[in-house]
């Protein structure tokens, strides 16, 4: 089977969850799939002999004789490495415990991460407009009984836009040739892979990163329904070997549990992690009620990081790569035109305009008034014009001027 072919490829985040289940494996083969009872087959744990503590079957090899004493030598002593640090100091009545089995293996993964040198950049991105066409299109997908579009979906299809339309050295990644020498892989593709935490029941949590191959190609809908049945993937346990490989960007998203930026870890082989964070107002203004933020125009914001591998990727390429992103989520470059034609949803896509509410409120309140009093009786006159009667999709959907609220100078 092809698969097999890349038994070797590194599983990067996700090599814990590869050493459980060849646990699992050894324990009882019947429980894994043919095509994982296949992979194990001549597997070799990454922890050494394959068992659950990591340690050595075998007995240790005899040291080696005694080199003969070297003459005395004019020249310096070499300096004496660094010693190993200390461990930290433990409570008498404490006793730490070995991290065996899928738990060793992320302490390895960690390790290894630590040899990538990597700098991160940041990006603050207004959330307004993503809100606002989200709620468009799950309106439409709910009355349809489809399923809804998280903010996931959307931001991270513009990640893999930003990607393949405009910085591709981000999906780049490097390794050394047979003599150690530094080398640079230009993937064609982008195969991101998608950060999931897994609880597992009992009070532990693991991260499991399947791979969706080749984003690039794929339109906001196909995106839509290979993130999901990822997903699925994941949560019926179905992941296959070829689920695990590939990633050369990978997206993760604390932002779920409220956390407004992160500087995830990055794995060899990959040559970016873009952590999304929460979408929230600014701290300074949480406190502020919400119809005064409306009037001064404040938008909910989410922070958006590029943590890359220095060594083939510049500063400069991750800071265009985030500028990207933040005009895609601004609509730019037909970003969300192409997602709602993709997902044939009937209607034109809300587009980003500035506030245009005067600092006297007195003054202005009575012509806002009136203007949207206007816009509300021309929608009961013209409003039939937003009716939905091509389902055959032949021509493109129209906002006749006089429903559009930026003709109202309502934003």
């Amino acid at each position: 089977m092809a698969d097999i072919a890349d038994r070797t490829q590194d599983f990067g985040a996700n090599s814990w969850l590869v050493e459980e289940m060849y646990e699992q494996f050894r324990n009882d083969p019947s429980s894994v799939s043919d095509a994982w009872r296949e992979f194990f087959s001549d597997y070799k744990s990454m922890l050494g002999n394959g068992s659950s503590n990591g340690t050595a079957a075998s007995a240790p090899a005899a040291a080696p004789a005694p080199a003969p004493a070297a003459p005395a030598a004019a020249t310096l002593a070499a300096p004496a490495a660094p010693s190993a640090p200390a461990p930290a100091p433990v409570a008498s009545d404490v006793k730490p415990e070995p991290i065996r089995g899928a738990g060793a293996a992320i302490v390895s993964n960690m390790e290894r991460s630590l040899t990538v040198p990597t700098a991160t950049s940041f990006r603050n991105v207004p959330a307004r407009l993503l809100e606002v066409n989200r709620k468009v299109i799950n309106d439409y997908r709910v009355r349809h009984g489809l399923s809804k579009v998280s903010f996931t979906h959307i931001i991270a299809y513009a990640i893999v836009k930003a990607i393949s339309e405009s910085v591709p050295a981000m999906k780049n990644s490097y390794t050394v040739d047979a003599d150690g020498k530094p080398q640079i892989v230009r993937n064609p593709h982008v195969n991101v892979g998608l950060a999931v935490d897994v609880d597992k029941g009992d009070g532990t949590r693991n991260l499991v990163v399947p791979v969706l191959r080749d984003a690039d190609t794929l339109s906001f809908g196909q995106f839509l329904v290979a993130y999901d049945d990822l997903i699925r993937k994941v949560k019926s346990n179905k992941l296959t070997i070829a689920d695990f490989q590939g990633a050369n960007v990978s997206i993760t998203n604390p932002g779920t549990i409220g956390t407004v930026q992160s500087v995830p870890r990055l794995m060899p082989g990959q040559g970016v992690i873009v952590g999304v964070g929460s979408i929230d107002y600014p701290a300074e203004f949480q406190g502020t009620d919400e119809a005064n933020l409306n009037t001064l125009g404040i938008s909910k914001v989410v922070t958006v990081t590029s943590t890359y591998d220095h060594r083939i990727i510049q500063g400069a390429e991750s800071g265009l790569f985030l500028k990207r992103v933040h005009e895609l989520l601004l609509g730019e470059h037909g970003f969300y035109d192409d997602a709602f034609r993709s997902l044939d949803i009937p209607y034109i896509a809300v587009k980003w305009s500035t506030d245009a509410s005067p600092l006297n409120r007195e003054e202005s309140l009575m012509d806002k008034q009136m203007q949207v009093a206007t816009l509300v009786r021309v929608h009961r006159v013209r409003g039939h014009l937003l009716a939905d009667i091509d389902p055959l999709r032949w021509n493109a959907p129209e906002l006749p001027k006089e429903l559009d609220p930026a003709t109202y100078g309502i934003t």
